[in-house]
């Protein structure tokens, strides 16, 4: 049984979901600092690593796969089934892994969904003074150089945000 090639596989996703949890840091720093030019350059770190995860969730599953039949277990087992059927002291080596990548999952969630706010956040504030500027209020030039109210004028809005 190769339970020395899982257990480093699992090591592995921990050091990516560590380094994830960094890139997703830097992003809300970047996202309250207003440092939105970063911001295209975090995101395209952060889909980096998580192809990075993909893959070696392809590589983890199949693994295990091999270990389950090998053990007897069914079809794609869960890292704690795994853990249970497995003898000293690799079961003990198991659990702690998946403690680890539960803990490490859920400060993402977290992060993840304090982002998602900050974000809608500061659209919700782009829209908002957007929506306070009134035209009659507004002041331009005329084509003679002349300031007037109310005119009608070109407004672009950077969609990158």
């Amino acid at each position: 049984m190769d339970f020395q090639h899982l257990s480093t596989l699992l090591w592995r996703e921990q050091e990516l979901l560590d380094l994830l949890l960094f890139k997703a840091e830097e992003k809300q720093y970047l996202i309250v600092s207003g440092k939105n030019r970063w911001l295209p350059r975090i995101a395209h770190e952060i889909e980096v690593v998580l192809d990075q995860l993909r893959t070696l969730e392809v590589e983890r599953a199949a693994v295990a796969e091999t270990i389950a039949s090998q053990l007897g277990l069914p079809a794609n087992p869960s890292l704690r089934t795994l853990a249970e059927a497995a003898g000293a002291p690799w079961d003990d080596l198991l659990l702690k892994h998946h403690e680890t990548l539960l803990v490490l999952v859920s400060e993402l969630r977290g992060l993840s969904d304090a982002n998602r706010e900050l974000i809608a956040s500061g659209l919700a504030a782009i829209d908002e003074a957007l929506l306070s500027v009134r035209p009659d209020q507004v002041r331009t030039y005329s084509a003679t150089g002349r300031a007037q109210a109310g005119a009608s004028r070109s407004v672009s809005l950077d969609g990158a945000l």
